[in-house]
């Protein structure tokens, strides 16, 4: 009876601490720091595809601006670099956070990380993925605001519809083809960015001072 009652007791505590919240996060740099303008680097790149850090870049601005930043324009950005002789996204990301602010004037710069992009074959189906880790960090200060992580998947609304195993390898195989030429991976990493970088949630970016909500977030 006793090793029944203890079982019982260690089942409560797990299911108690199944359902328990995680601790929410920590906004007290951010709320200090105020950001209105963010400057948005072009991102580092683990994946092969060279096109990754380029069609992320396009769409990280649009949930930013809609969080309610000003995001200094990619393409002016993107020029500023090419004249001090800066190309290469791993070589931008080493300029130290003292000399971007000199430069751009913007009071935070978002550091993004594509460890994830493109069309894979995967047995019987294929599969366009995209994974975006971001980091954002007071250009005054120096210190980290926020930092955050996000996947989106073809995969994620697909069923596999009949005709049998021959059917679903010859439609994977030509989804796969389909996904790569037409780089559905643009799609996909405009989802992972929404999903990244816009506000309202908890563990999310918070809102900027552009946007009607600015004034009562904690």
């Amino acid at each position: 009876m006793k090793r029944a009652l203890g079982l019982l007791a260690a089942v409560a505590v797990l299911l108690l601490a199944g359902c328990a919240k995680k601790p929410a996060y920590d906004y007290t740099a951010f709320h200090a720091s105020k950001p209105k303008s963010i400057l948005v680097l072009p991102p580092t790149s683990q994946s092969p595809d060279v096109k990754a850090s380029h069609s992320v870049l396009s769409t990280a601005t649009l949930p930013l601006a809609e969080a309610g930043y000003y995001v200094l324009p990619v393409a002016v950005v993107e020029e500023t670099f090419q004249q001090n002789g800066l190309t290469n996204a791993n070589d931008i990301r080493a300029v130290s956070t003292q000399k971007l602010h000199k430069i751009f004037g913007a009071d935070a710069v978002l550091y993004l990380d594509v460890t994830q992009y493109g069309t894979s074959y995967i047995v019987i189906g294929s599969e366009t993925r995209v994974t975006v880790n971001a980091k954002l960090v007071d250009l005054r200060t120096g210190k980290q605001l926020w930092a955050g992580s996000a996947t989106a998947s073809s995969n994620e609304n697909n069923s596999n519809s009949g005709g049998g195993l021959v059917g679903i390898l010859i439609t994977a195989a030509i989804n796969q083809v389909v996904d790569t030429i037409s780089d559905k991976g643009f799609d996909i990493g405009a989802i992972a960015n929404a999903r990244l970088l816009s506000a309202g949630e908890d563990g999310a970016i918070l809102y900027g001072p552009r946007s009607p909500k600015y004034a009562g977030q904690r």
